[in-house]
């Protein structure tokens, strides 16, 4: 069985706790007295939603780049060139000729 990544745990319980005290928040159980807290938690929700946000569209980046490359086929814009790539040299060949 393999083990599973350190970072991949570390990443998983901050997300749960992020979440535990968002629905905590939410239904009064952490209760928001002070304004200085209430900042600092927004602070640190917006950087963690802008970090995993971040990783999110380079996997999904990724994953475009990775369909599109491995089709291995040419469009019909790019065939399209290749023939009209063939019908100059040919007319530089008869030129030259």
């Amino acid at each position: 069985m393999k083990k599973i990544p350190v970072s991949l745990i570390l990443l998983g319980s901050i997300i749960v706790g992020v979440g535990l005290v968002a629905v905590a928040m939410m239904t009064g159980i952490l209760p928001m007295r002070d304004v200085l807290t209430g900042f600092y938690t927004f602070v640190f929700g917006l950087v963690v939603i802008s970090i995993l946000a971040i990783i999110g569209a380079v996997f999904f980046g990724m994953y475009i780049s990775h369909r599109i490359f491995s089709t291995r086929q040419f469009t019909t814009f790019e065939e399209e060139m290749l023939k009209m790539k063939e019908d100059v040299e040919e007319i530089k060949r008869k030129l030259e000729d």
